[in-house]
């Protein structure tokens, strides 16, 4: 049996309260298993919490760099009390939309390298931002072994894509990939042994997703497109995209 898995999804936001197990019945009948990275402390807290529910669902914690003021040293012990417990670190990464000066940029690079630094002893997977960074993100990346990495949502250049395959990254691509032309291209690009698929939920996607959050249930979707893309059958494809997402996971 072949399952199928949402590299990066937000579960622990708000707007999947209400209807959380509705979603997680959704997932044991599409066989669909997700990895639910965090914002914050607080919110990495209800990752952790909402995790209990089901072993679909896969905790990844961290701070995102929209909250790189969070408190890191939290944030540091709650990784180690829970070392054996989540599944990856993440949401972590760059992104210069959120910085305003010098000190915000110097603190955002220094929370995305410590978090760097307990995934990498404790050889855990993590999952980054790299929006209109991707050139530091791989330049910082040089200076670690993390167990794997996954750039989620990749939107780089295809000389970016080619860097990312060299640095051994995963990249991920979701349910905008089904209309978007550019991301189809990067995909045929991408070795196939690296490619992962998500929703990144709660975002909106437009055209045939209708400006409706992102669901679990979007995933078979952006399967059937990648295997169109890559001129695979559906089953072949998830079957890629099973054994890469478990070595991701390293499981």
């Amino acid at each position: 049996m072949t399952w199928l898995f949402d590299s990066h999804i937000h579960l622990s936001d708000p707007v999947y309260q209400e209807d959380l197990s509705h979603t997680i019945k959704a997932m044991e009948s599409m066989k669909i298993k997700a990895c639910c990275v965090s914002m914050d402390y607080s919110n990495s807290k209800k990752t952790l919490e909402i995790a209990k529910q089901s072993e679909l669902i896969l905790p990844f914690i961290g701070i995102h760099p929209e909250c790189a003021n969070n408190d890191l040293d939290q944030m540091m012990n709650l990784i180690q009390d829970n070392i054996d417990i989540i599944s990856g670190v993440g949401e972590i990464g760059l992104d210069p939309t959120y910085v305003q000066s010098d000190e915000d940029k110097k603190n955002q690079t220094h929370v995305f390298e410590s978090l760097l630094s307990i995934a990498e002893k404790y050889e855990k997977p993590v999952s980054i931002h790299s929006r209109k960074s991707l050139d530091d993100v791989f330049e910082i990346m040089t200076s670690y072994k993390t167990k794997n990495a996954l750039l989620h949502w990749f939107d780089g250049s295809k000389k970016q894509l080619t860097k990312a395959m060299d640095m051994d990254f995963f990249v991920s691509y979701g349910p905008v990939m089904v209309y978007a032309n550019d991301k189809q291209t990067l995909l045929t690009k991408t070795n196939e042994e690296k490619i992962l698929v998500e929703t990144d939920g709660p975002v909106r996607f437009s055209r045939c997703f209708e400006m409706k959050s992102a669901q679990i249930g979007f995933i078979p979707s952006v399967i059937f497109c990648s295997s169109k893309i890559l001129n695979k059958q559906y089953d072949e494809m998830a079957v890629i995209l099973e054994r890469n997402s478990k070595k991701f996971l390293g499981i």
